[in-house]
């Protein structure tokens, strides 16, 4: 069976089905946070994903069977003046890593973004992810960084 990486249509329940699946698995594992997702997220996420113009989310089917899975918002670059597209998650699940599945969500997303006229792809990952960090750097990933004497940019957060 080949590999095929399709965007997810929200209002599909099939299609929403399998988001939520591959992104509870994500959520489960150590580098999602490890709790499943709560039920109140599972009720309301695709229905308000599909409210939102600039959410894409593409899912990798093996066959029927999904696979991976990214969501991505797009943004813009104020020193560019140009729309970037942000990779929010990107999973593969547990039994088809090492498989290229990652590379072909992120060929899926790419192509995504040069069609929206995107100036860059941007995503977060935790330092201990050794393994998203070499698939990433293999895709053309790297640090961000404008002087090296002032560093790399670090994400930060705060919870409302």
């Amino acid at each position: 069976m080949a590999l095929q990486v399709r965007r997810v249509d929200y209002r599909d329940p099939m299609e929403a089905a399998s988001l939520l699946q591959l992104l509870d698995i994500y959520a489960q594992d150590p580098m999602g946070g490890g709790a499943p997702l709560a039920e109140a997220v599972k009720v309301r996420l695709c229905a308000d994903l599909a409210q939102r113009p600039h959410a894409a989310s593409f899912i990798a089917w093996l066959g029927d069977e999904p696979i991976g899975l990214a969501n991505c918002f797009e943004a813009y670059s104020t020193f560019k003046a140009q729309p970037l597209l942000n990779i929010h998650d990107l999973a593969v699940h547990p039994a088809h890593r090492d498989r290229g599945v990652g590379q072909a969500l992120l060929a899926a997303v790419a192509q995504h973004a040069q069609a929206r006229g995107c100036c860059k792809l941007t995503l977060e990952v935790l330092t201990g992810n050794a393994a998203a960090i070499a698939s990433y750097t293999r895709f053309g990933f790297a640090g961000y960084q404008l002087d090296p004497a002032a560093g790399h940019a670090v994400l930060l957060q705060k919870w409302l």
